[in-house]
């Protein structure tokens, strides 16, 4: 029986920026962080060559993660914001052309011409930049690329990320090290990915195997390599 009562619902697509670089950041902690230090120990090195390259790999990884969305992100706003100037000067320079531009986009999204154009010349005049930016470049003025917000989180989730396998080798020495950091850092990504896809409304365990996977083969090489030079 369909339900009788209409609830509001919830989207998640506006996640959808911070929640990549906030998972993103937090899976190359992870992944790259614990890889280093396992190929690192694999090579029989000491418990504080070890720790050292750990450290070394939170820091240096989140400064390189915060550089690079930072670098990337802007470039995207430059882009938006060049968009955003064009299709301003153009509602300027040529009003009428911009208004059948628009009534084109509503009439191949099924409208009739003369409700297109109706509907067409009251966003223009209510406010045409906006209607352009959202209808014909899928652009909101109020929600461009942000880089100083993907720089931080893609940093601080990359440190939090890195923190599980540097603390989880602290405990022990080199006989269990290895198998204690190759588990909490697989315990980690599996539950980064559900939860992540939790957030983001996807299949948790589908993200989960996902991550698991990638991450494994990763921590795998590395370990075989620092055996083979070690």
């Amino acid at each position: 029986m369909p339900p009788t009562t209409h609830t509001a619902e919830t989207h998640r697509s506006h996640r959808a920026a911070w929640l990549r670089a906030a998972v993103l950041g937090a899976d190359d902690g992870i992944v790259s962080v614990s890889s280093l230090m396992l190929g690192v120990a694999a090579a029989n090195a000491s418990t504080r060559a070890v720790l050292i390259a750990g450290v070394a790999g939170l820091v240096g990884g989140a400064l390189s993660m915060a550089v690079g969305e930072f670098v990337s992100v802007s470039s995207q706003r430059d882009v938006e914001l060049a968009d955003l100037a064009k299709e301003a000067a153009e509602i300027r320079d040529f009003p009428e052309a911009e208004l059948r531009e628009l009534t084109e986009i509503y009439m191949r999204r099924g409208l009739d011409r003369d409700l297109a154009r109706q509907v067409a010349r009251q966003l223009h005049e209510h406010d045409a930049l906006g209607a352009h930016l959202r209808d014909e470049l899928n652009l909101h003025p109020d929600d461009l690329a942000n880089p100083r917000q993907a720089a931080m989180t893609s940093a601080v989730a990359f440190a939090i990320g890195a923190a599980l396998p540097l603390l989880s080798s602290l405990p022990l020495r080199a006989g269990g090290r290895l198998a204690l950091m190759a588990v909490v850092a697989l315990a980690g990504l599996g539950t980064l990915g559900a939860v992540g896809a939790k957030i983001g409304g996807g299949l948790g365990r589908r993200a989960a195997t996902r991550v698991l996977i990638g991450g494994g083969v990763a921590m795998a090489v590395t370990t075989l390599i620092g055996r083979l030079i070690g």
